[in-house]
């Protein structure tokens, strides 16, 4: 395997192999170890989000829906040119938030992350429903009635900012088909 290839196509041990395709949408899932609630409360949700911000940020990854709860999160973002950043993004997103969240506890050293799951999506069909998938899962977990309602996830925010048309196309995408680890 060349070496273009290797950012693009890579497997790891306990794991599927993962697509990195340069300015691709995926789709992110993690969950915390035993799916422990680590981060209940508004203050720990909002250091979880605004940690998902900074470090999309930094790594150069379009966030385009996003759903913190208080053992797992969920986020949809488009990937810079070197794709394959995804793996480093994660594992420090994934570091901060749990020595910050371990420094509240006094639980230095706990192990609060198990794992994540990402998807390259593909299709438009596929994109759309993982959007309002996302954007909807407050409502699964039964945290909100309303999705613009629960503030550490991206509805409100996708309702004023996004195209009309785009909210139309992903208000009639189904989402009850797709598969998506979300157990929790």
């Amino acid at each position: 395997m060349g070496k273009d290839e290797s950012d693009v196509y890579r497997t790891w041990h306990h794991s599927p192999a993962h697509l990195f395709l340069p300015n691709h949408t995926y789709i992110v899932t993690a969950g915390t170890l035993h799916k422990e609630h680590i981060f209940s409360g508004d203050r720990r949700l909002a250091l979880l989000q605004n940690e998902l911000f900074r470090v999309s940020m930094e790594y150069g990854w379009q966030l385009q829906a996003w759903a913190m709860f208080s053992n797992h999160y969920h986020f949809v973002a488009q990937a810079p040119v070197q794709a394959s950043s995804l793996q480093d993004m994660i594992r420090r997103f994934h570091s901060v938030t749990a020595l910050r969240v371990n420094k509240l506890d006094g639980s230095i050293g706990r192990k609060v992350w198990f794992q994540y799951w990402d998807t390259c999506l593909t299709y438009e069909k596929s994109y759309h429903a993982r959007l309002k998938y996302v954007h909807y899962n407050a409502l699964k977990h039964g945290l909100a009635s309303v999705a613009e309602d629960y503030p550490f996830c991206s509805a409100a925010w996708f309702r004023s900012h996004a195209d009309p048309s785009l909210i139309r196309r992903v208000e009639r995408a189904g989402h009850d088909r797709i598969r998506i680890k979300d157990d929790f």
